[in-house]
């Protein structure tokens, strides 16, 4: 009964994405209502099959494996696992998604792509509950794939515009440069024969065992190489305001709750390994410490909704960091999944906040107060200005990685490709010579 429970949990969404991709294929055409309808129900059922689990997770870790592949020594196994760490995300993700799924009904009504949207809410939401459900670290790195797919179509959605899918492809290829990451400790792990599943933790929650010596530094800096790309920390979190051009349901569930959640997840489940390497939570603790505080600076010279909302997003998660990096970690599940709640919430608000700003104000019958004033005044007035330039160009880290690092990149691959076409070119010899040709008019022989 709980391997069937745990198979609905995380396939029913991508049943639903099936269901809609399938007559899509073949030509057929669903009504917005029965889109809808298919999506917001397989939401509400995993979300059930998810509660129904609870108690059994709570007790202990429960789950279901079997082998992918098997070839020369080297094994891949997929698996799910429902404990006290995935039980809380494993039923907030589903809900959150039937919710958005269910707002966006209407607010996507008669817009071009409609359907579109819900299939790639429907994959989005079967990649993040694969990625909470994981049992082995190979079934996490298909569910964060597909979920990073989805959301950086989610950021293009509005095509027909330059600025979204300009976006999409910027947040698509920091996903890609950092799960460089996720490949590189699956195969480290493999190298030193620990395994993959997540069965090795004490008590409640199943983590991932460490592997001996310097291994497990090396595996836990590429996870945590890995939750810098997905989660928007500091120095890579430029994508996150910008992958607000996607509609407002897509931004409140990815970048408000779920998808930015991945990253302090994926350290929660695998910091098993590194009361050994004090440095290693040094570095974590460091990374969230930087983030929350470039966040929250950027955050207030932002001038539009949903860029603020994004930097906030940025600074909670940075101090979710912190908190897993400090050993934190019942205050860190806690405040993900506080965050979660409120920043959805409020960035499926944006559009009406200035109608609640101004009745606000005619209640109160004057401005509302600035905020952080009190902040403010301990800093100098020459600090002041200076601090507001450098928010106000968002730290330059955009400048200073496209300079420091792309264009030495770009200008190393450029040249690597020049030198392997002039040994392609040396290896190939001279040309030969050219076929005589024959003219339809000349005679042949006889």
């Amino acid at each position: 009964m709980t391997a069937l429970l745990l198979l609905a949990a995380a396939l029913l969404p991508l049943a639903a994405c099936g269901a809609l991709a399938v007559p899509a294929w073949c030509g057929a055409r669903w009504s917005e209502r029965v889109s809808a309808g298919v999506v917001t129900a397989a939401f509400a059922g995993s979300a059930l099959a998810a509660t129904l689990l609870l108690p059994a997770a709570l007790r202990g870790p429960a789950g279901t494996a079997a082998t992918w592949l098997r070839l020369d020594g080297l094994t891949l196994r997929g698996g799910l696992v429902d404990d006290a760490l995935a039980a809380p995300f494993a039923v907030l993700a589903p809900a959150l998604l039937a919710l958005v799924s269910a707002f966006s009904r209407r607010y996507l009504h008669a817009e071009p792509g409609h359907r579109r949207f819900y299939l790639l809410l429907a994959l989005f939401g079967g990649g993040v509950q694969t990625v909470f459900l994981a049992g082995t670290l190979e079934t996490a790195i298909a569910g964060w794939e597909l979920a990073g797919l989805a959301s950086a179509l989610l950021i293009g959605f509005f095509h027909e515009r330059p600025a979204p899918p300009a976006n999409g492809l910027r947040a698509f290829a920091t996903y890609r440069l950092c799960d460089v990451g996720l490949l590189c400790a699956l195969a480290w792990l493999h190298h030193a024969g620990t395994g993959t599943a997540f069965t090795g933790g004490a008590g409640r929650v199943a983590t991932l065992p460490a592997p001996p010596g310097a291994a497990a530094a090396v595996v836990g800096a590429a996870l945590l190489w890995a939750a810098l790309g997905k989660s928007a920390l500091f120095p890579l979190g430029g994508w996150l305001p910008r992958a607000m051009e996607g509609p407002t349901p897509s931004s409140a569930i990815c970048y408000g709750a779920l998808s930015v959640s991945l990253g302090p997840y994926l350290l929660l489940r695998t910091c098993a390994g590194w009361p050994g390497h004090a440095w290693l939570a040094a570095a974590t603790v460091l990374v969230g410490l930087l983030t929350a505080a470039h966040a929250t600076l950027v955050g207030r010279a932002q001038t539009d909704v949903k860029s603020s909302l994004a930097y906030a997003s940025m600074a909670q998660l940075g101090l979710v960091v912190a908190e897993v990096g400090l050993g934190l970690h019942r205050l860190a599940v806690l405040h993900l999944v506080a965050h979660a709640l409120l920043r959805s919430g409020q960035i499926l608000r944006a559009p009406s906040l200035l109608h609640d700003h101004q009745h606000r104000e005619r209640a109160l019958g004057r401005p509302l107060p600035a905020t952080g004033d009190h902040l403010a005044r301990l800093v100098p007035p020459g600090a002041q200005r200076w601090l507001y330039r450098h928010a106000l160009e968002r730290g330059h880290l955009d400048g200073l990685l496209a300079a420091r690092v792309l264009a030495p990149v770009a200008r190393a691959v450029r040249a690597w490709d020049a030198c392997e076409d002039r040994w392609a070119a040396r290896l190939a010899g001279p040309p030969a010579p050219a076929a005589p040709r024959v003219h339809a008019g000349s005679g042949g022989t006889r």
